[in-house]
């Protein structure tokens, strides 16, 4: 296994397998052929021609057309396409969040190939033996990666929260972070990929911050998405990332994004050149 195995399953889907999804003369996603046909069966106004779904029945107006997706997703969990809703809004966009065309529920944004956006903390602790990286174990009942290693803190980023909101409300819930200990966090960038996935196409952007933590902080879940925490030396979490399937998926984009940040995967690495620029791999 490799640092570029993890890259790599996370930029794994077929281009000739899905449709732009349009709206307006606009490209807002990608939807898989099978589902684009499923959708068109629907009393929803989508038909499908030669150069993608188009969504001709979308009507004008970012809180109209919000409302009418609404009842396209009840349509679809009516019918048995999807499995459940998540009752949180992403914003449907051509590119950056501010420039959403309207909302649509978190758990369908994959089926419509939109891009979605997240939040990842690399928590660490400076020791004398070195670096240590705080990693959460996800609670068994997920719906998602149920027992997977996590990143410390990790969330989705829904519509009308600002990043920094966000970010210590979801610092709150997954590990007990008081508020003026979250906004020590501090931005390091964002990692972007596009993979398939049973829902569809995720073409998402994760935002990424690195927290120094105090030696004597010690995380705890408020929200039942955690199970527990390790407190693990860097070395020991890319040996994890590197030759196992441990973690979930994206999260092993982000260490690797850290260990690269830190020094700790050098300009000597073989793949280093490829490693870097594939860490941001936007569709």
């Amino acid at each position: 296994m490799s640092f570029l195995a993890r890259i790599d399953e996370c930029n794994r889907w077929a281009p000739g397998e899905f449709v732009a999804f349009v709206v307006s003369g606009e490209r807002l996603g990608m939807v898989h052929r099978v589902f684009a046909e499923r959708l068109v069966e629907l009393p929803c106004g989508f038909v499908l021609n030669p150069d993608g779904l188009h969504w001709f029945d979308a009507p004008a107006g970012f809180e109209a057309r919000t409302t009418a997706m609404q009842g396209v997703c009840a349509e679809l969990f009516e019918r048995g396409l999807i499995d459940h809703q998540h009752g949180e809004s992403y914003p449907v966009t051509p590119g950056r969040r501010e420039d959403a065309r309207f909302l649509i529920d978190r758990a369908c944004a994959p089926y419509f190939g939109v891009r979605a956006f997240g939040q990842h903390i690399n928590g660490f602790v400076r020791r004398p033996d070195g670096l240590h990286m705080w990693i959460a174990r996800r609670s068994a009942d997920r719906r998602v990666y149920p027992n997977r290693l996590d990143n410390m803190v990790a969330g989705g980023l829904p519509w009308g929260l600002t990043l920094r909101e966000n970010l210590a409300k979801e610092c709150a819930e997954e590990a007990g972070m008081p508020k003026a200990l979250a906004e020590r966090a501090t931005s390091v960038g964002a990692i972007t990929y596009c993979r398939a996935s049973k829902r569809g196409l995720k073409p998402d952007v994760m935002y990424c911050y690195d927290l120094e933590l105090p030696a004597d902080f010690e995380p705890r879940c408020h929200d039942g998405e955690v199970a527990g925490f390790h407190l693990w030396p860097v070395e020991q979490v890319a040996e994890i990332v590197r030759d196992s399937d441990a973690f979930k998926l994206n999260c092993n984009l982000v260490i690797i994004d850290f260990l690269v940040r830190h020094g700790l995967l050098t300009p000597d690495h073989p793949d280093y050149l490829e490693i870097v620029q594939r860490l941001r791999s936007l569709a």
